[in-house]
């Protein structure tokens, strides 16, 4: 059995986030929104793995998938996560560097 995405098959990977969104389907209907959560996350992460970084390019702009309005500036892309600063509605950068999964990344704006 394998634990670590980066190890998986795309199949395997389809396999995952197939079980992951039924688990998360099944937690909201005992209204068990925490574990929603959980399994949301690591749908991102396992969808990020059948996708390729290379199409990620640092100091480009991309539309946030979750959050509309929102974008993020990539700084550096490591693996399958994409480092950088999210901007808000107002175009003001945040000051924290965080990691996404590169699967949250939606259309390019610059």
């Amino acid at each position: 059995m394998k634990f670590r995405y980066s190890e998986y098959s795309i199949e395997q990977l389809h396999q995952e986030i197939g079980k992951l969104k039924e688990q998360a389907q099944k937690a909201e209907q005992l209204g068990n929104v925490s574990e929603v959560q959980v399994c949301e996350r690591k749908m991102q992460v396992a969808l990020a793995y059948t996708m390729s970084p290379d199409d990620f390019k640092k100091e480009e702009i991309y539309q946030l998938k979750m959050e509309t309005g929102y974008k993020f500036k990539i700084s550096y892309v490591n693996g399958v996560f994409a480092w950088g600063y999210r901007i808000d509605l107002l175009d003001k950068e945040s000051e924290d560097i965080e990691a996404l999964p590169i699967s949250l990344l939606g259309k390019k704006v610059s």
